[in-house]
C-alpha cells in the first residue's frame, strides 16, 4: 500500500506521541543504585551498599561525592544528608568522587529551567515537570550549578542512607533472630533492647547481599545532624595548604602550555612562526589548537606553546609571531551593541513570558491615574574566578586522562573523548577542588584545547594554564541587557498596570550548541527570569523579552538573569513606591497580600535593619530565585560620589537549612559578589576586543569596602531551595535605592556612578 507523504507523516508523528506517552508513564529511574562500581580501592575491605555508600570493617564510611567543591560546601553539606539517615557521624565519613554514572546526573537544574511561574500551579506544569525530571533521570548530566546540589540530591543520598540503614538493621536482626523493627540505630552502630551491639562494619559483608525491608525517611523531628552547623570538612586543607586545586596536580613528566588567542572575538588564525620561539629555553613544540573548539566558545582560536616550565611556555607564546583573520566582529563595540538593542525594542514585540489581565496601554488601565516609564540597563561581566582556567590533560594509548577543576564532568568527558578520538569510557576524569566557579567552569572549551595540546605530546601530561588577561579577555560573559518598563498607579497608589519589555542574548541557544550541538531556539527563561516571575500582585502584567544573536560569548553566570533583572524590577517597584508617596518596604508590602513567606522575610530584613544612622540612608529589595526568597537591606553613604555601603541585613527563606553556618557564608559570598559588580564590574568592547585585562580595570570588591553583613535564616520545614546565588540579585538595586534616598539621583544603569 503506497501512502501519501502527509499521511505517513501523520503515522509516524502519532507512533512517536504514543511513545513519549507510553515512556512518560513509566515510573521515573531510580538514582540509589548505580552501574558503575564505585571507586573504593582505598577503602580498606569497604562494602558497597547502593552506588551512594560503602562501609569498612573499621566503619569508616565512604559516601560518593557527586558535586564540585568551589567554596560552597558540598562537601560539608552533601554528606550530610546520607549522614543523617545512616545515623552516623560526620567525622566518620571520607568522600570518593563519584563515577560517571547516570544517577549522579543533576534533575533538579533541568527541571528548575522551565519557564512557568512560581505561583502556577496548574496541571501543565507539573506534567512539564515530571516530564523533564524524567528525562533528566534518563540524560544523568552530572553538573555543578543553578544553586541546585542540595536540592537536587536532598532526596537521593537521604534514600541512599536510609536504605543502607534498613539493611544493615536487617543483617543485624537476622543475626541475632529478632524481628527489624525491634532494632535501633545511633552512631554507626545497631542495637537491640536486649543489650545487643554491632558496628555497622561488623554487618556489612553481611548486609551487601540483602534486600532491605521498609525504608523510612526520618521527618524533620527526628533531625539530629541537619540543621547544625557543622564545621567545613574544607576548611582545614584550605587553611595549611593542603587542598588540591587544578593547578596543584603534577603528574610524573608533566609538560606545561600557554595559549595566544585571538584578541578580537570569533576571530581566527591567519599564519603563525612556529621556528621563532622553538629555540626558547625549555620549548618543546607549538600547537595550533583552534579546531578543538565549538563556535562562540570563551577560548579564541589559538596557538598553544608547550615547555618544560610554565613561564617558559608564557614567555614563548607571548614572543610566538601571529597573523589574524578579524572576521566580522573586527569593529564591534558595547555601543553599537546596546544602540541594535534599543532598535530592537523599537521594532519587536518579543516573546511574552507572563500576560495576565489588560496590558495594551499601561495608562488606560481601569483607574490610572499617573504613568511611568524608565529605561535601565546591564553591562556585560566577567566571572573574574581566583583560580584562572587551567587543565591537565594526557593522551596515551587510546586513553584520555583529565584533571581539571570543573562544573560539568559529564560534558569534559565528553569533549576531551571528541578532541581526543576516543570512546567517553576511555576518558578518566579527577575533578580537583575549584578556586571559584561562578559558571564559567560549566564550560569546556580550555579542556577542548587542553586536550589537543596533549595529543600532540607523545603521550606527556600537559598542564594548560590561562593567564588572568586570558580569563578576563576570553570569557563567555554575563549577557548585556537593556529593558523598559511602564507602569500606572491608581489615585490610592496601587500599580494598576505593569508592562515590562527587555532585550539580550540568550545563553541557552549558545550553551546548548556548543556543548551539547543542540540547536538554540525558543524561550530561554534566563533571559526574563527575575522580571516575568516576580511575586508582586498586579492586577494587569505582562512581562516581554526580545532574544538577539549575541557577537559576545555569553554564558552562565552567578544567578544568571536574575543577576540584571532584578536590578530592573526592583529598581522601578521603588520608583513606584515614591510616586505613590510610600516607603519602599510599605509599597512591597502592599503587594504581597498573598504571599506571606515572602511578606515575612520582608518584615524580618527592615525589623533587623532598624533605622540608619545620620548621613546614611536604607534602600530595600526583594527577590526570589532558585527557590529561595531573600530580602535585603543595604546601609549606605555618599562620600565625594563615592557609594559606600556600610551595612547589609539579609534575611533568606530557603526551606529547611541544612547547615545554617554555610548558609550565611553563602550570603557573606554573595553580599561581596553582587557589589563587586553593582559598583565596578563592566566588561566593554571596542573594535571587537575586550577592553578590561586584568583587575586593575576589572575591580573586584576589597577587604576594606566589605560591609557588615548580617543574615537571617527563617525557620521553614518546606524542603530545601538554592542558596548558592539567591543573595546576589537583591544587592544592586538595595544599594540604589539607597543612593537614590540620600541623594535624589535615581541610578538606572551598571555599576552604579554617580554623577
Amino acid at each position: 500500500m503506497k501512502l501519501s507523504r502527509r499521511r505517513f507523516l501523520l503515522s509516524a508523528t502519532a507512533v512517536a506521541g504514543a511513545m513519549v506517552v507510553g515512556w512518560g508513564a513509566l515510573p521515573a529511574r531510580q538514582r540509589v543504585r548505580g552501574k558503575t562500581p564505585l571507586p573504593l580501592s582505598g577503602s580498606s575491605g569497604a562494602v558497597a551498599l547502593n552506588g551512594w555508600v560503602a562501609i569498612a570493617p573499621d566503619n569508616t564510611v565512604t559516601v560518593a561525592m557527586a558535586r564540585s567543591e568551589m567554596g560552597q560546601g558540598v562537601h560539608t553539606a552533601l554528606p550530610m544528608l546520607l549522614a543523617e539517615e545512616l545515623d552516623v557521624p560526620l567525622s566518620r565519613v571520607q568522600l570518593v568522587q563519584a563515577p560517571n554514572d547516570k544517577i549522579y546526573g543533576n534533575v533538579a537544574i533541568l527541571a528548575d529551567s522551565l519557564p512557568f511561574h512560581p505561583d502556577d500551579e496548574g496541571r501543565g506544569k507539573r506534567l512539564a515537570g515530571w516530564l523533564v525530571s524524567k528525562a533528566g533521570r534518563e540524560l544523568g548530566i552530572n553538573m555543578t550549578g543553578g544553586s541546585s546540589s542540595v536540592k537536587d540530591l536532598w532526596l537521593p543520598m537521604r534514600q541512599a542512607g536510609a536504605t543502607a540503614r534498613a539493611l544493615l538493621i536487617e543483617a543485624a536482626a537476622r543475626e541475632w533472630k529478632v524481628r527489624p523493627l525491634e532494632c535501633f540505630t545511633e552512631a554507626g552502630m545497631v542495637g537491640h533492647p536486649n543489650g545487643k551491639r554491632a558496628t555497622y562494619g561488623s554487618l556489612v559483608a553481611m548486609a551487601a547481599g540483602m534486600t532491605p525491608g521498609e525504608v523510612q525517611l526520618k521527618s524533620v523531628g527526628q533531625f539530629r545532624l541537619i540543621g547544625t552547623a557543622a564545621p567545613r570538612r574544607d576548611a582545614p586543607s584550605k587553611a595549611n595548604g593542603s587542598a588540591r586545586f587544578g593547578l596543584d596536580v603534577r603528574p610524573p613528566g608533566m609538560l606545561y602550555a600557554a595559549v595566544k588567542m585571538s584578541p578580537v572575538l570569533g576571530g581566527s588564525v591567519a599564519s603563525f612562526d612556529a621556528p621563532a620561539v622553538l629555540h626558547m629555553p625549555g620549548v618543546v613544540r607549538v600547537v595550533d589548537c583552534s579546531s578543538a573548539l565549538a563556535g562562540k566558545t570563551g577560548a579564541g582560536a589559538g596557538v598553544a606553546v608547550v615547555a618544560a616550565q610554565y613561564w617558559q611556555a608564557k614567555q614563548a607564546a607571548a614572543a610566538l609571531p601571529v597573523s589574524w583573520h578579524e572576521g566580522v566582529n573586527g569593529k564591534l563595540s558595547s555601543a553599537d551593541i546596546f544602540r541594535h538593542f534599543a532598535q530592537q525594542l523599537d521594532d519587536e514585540d518579543g516573546h511574552a513570558y507572563y500576560e495576565v489581565g489588560e496590558v495594551d496601554d499601561v495608562a488606560k488601565a481601569r483607574g490610572a491615574v499617573k504613568t511611568l516609564k524608565a529605561e535601565y540597563r546591564a553591562p556585560f561581566l566577567a566571572h573574574a574566578a581566583m583560580e584562572p582556567l587551567n587543565c591537565t590533560a594526557q593522551v596515551k594509548d587510546g586513553k584520555v586522562r583529565l584533571w581539571v577543576s570543573t562544573q560539568a564532568p559529564t560534558l569534559a568527558i565528553e569533549t576531551a573523548a571528541r578532541v581526543a578520538g576516543v570512546k567517553a569510557a576511555d576518558v578518566a576524569l579527577e575533578i580537583t577542588m575549584l578556586g571559584g566557579g561562578f559558571g564559567r567552569r560549566l564550560e569546556t572549551d580550555f579542556i577542548a584545547q587542553a586536550v589537543a595540546v596533549a595529543k600532540e605530546c607523545d603521550g606527556a601530561p600537559v598542564q594548560l594554564i590561562w593567564s588572568r588577561e586570558d580569563d578576563t579577555t576570553h570569557d563567555v560573559y554575563r549577557p548585556a541587557a537593556l529593558a523598559r518598563f511602564a507602569a500606572s498607579l491608581d489615585s490610592a497608589g496601587n500599580i494598576a498596570a505593569w508592562d515590562s519589555k527587555s532585550v539580550s542574548g540568550s545563553i541557552g541557544h549558545q550553551f546548548f550548541k556548543r556543548n551539547l550541538g543542540l540547536p538554540g531556539a525558543g524561550p530561554d527563561k534566563t533571559t526574563a527570569e527575575g522580571e516575568f516571575d516576580m511575586q508582586y500582585e498586579i492586577p494587569n502584567q505582562r512581562v516581554r523579552h526580545v532574544t538577539v544573536d549575541s557577537a559576545v560569548p555569553i554564558g552562565y553566570f552567578r544567578s544568571v538573569g536574575h543577576s540584571h533583572n532584578a536590578f530592573f524590577k526592583e529598581s522601578f517597584i521603588d520608583e513606584l513606591a515614591h510616586a505613590a508617596g510610600q516607603s519602599g518596604a510599605g509599597f512591597r508590602r502592599g503587594l504581597l497580600n498573598r504571599h506571606p513567606r515572602h511578606l515575612a522575610v520582608l518584615n524580618a530584613a527592615v525589623d533587623k535593619a532598624g533605622q540608619p544612622p545620620a548621613g546614611r540612608a536604607h534602600g530595600v529589595a526583594l527577590h526570589q530565585s532558585f527557590g529561595t526568597i531573600v530580602a535585603q537591606v543595604a546601609e549606605v553613604s555618599v562620600v565625594d560620589k563615592q557609594i559606600i555601603v556600610h551595612r547589609v541585613v539579609c534575611a533568606v527563606d530557603c526551606g529547611i537549612a541544612v547547615n545554617p553556618a554555610i548558609i550565611s557564608q553563602q550570603v557573606e559570598s554573595s553580599v561581596v559578589f553582587g557589589l563587586s559588580a553593582a559598583l565596578s564590574g563592566e566588561i566593554t568592547i571596542k573594535d571587537g576586543k575586550v577592553e578590561q585585562t586584568n583587575f586593575h580595570q576589572y575591580e573586584v570588591l576589597r577587604m576594606n569596602q566589605t560591609p557588615k553583613v548580617e543574615t537571617i535564616i527563617m525557620l521553614s520545614a518546606e524542603p530545601p531551595e538554592g542558596m548558592g546565588e539567591p543573595a546576589v540579585p537583591p544587592v544592586a538595586p538595595a544599594v540604589a535605592n539607597a543612593v537614590f534616598a540620600l541623594t535624589g539621583q535615581r541610578l538606572r544603569s551598571l555599576p552604579l556612578r554617580l554623577a
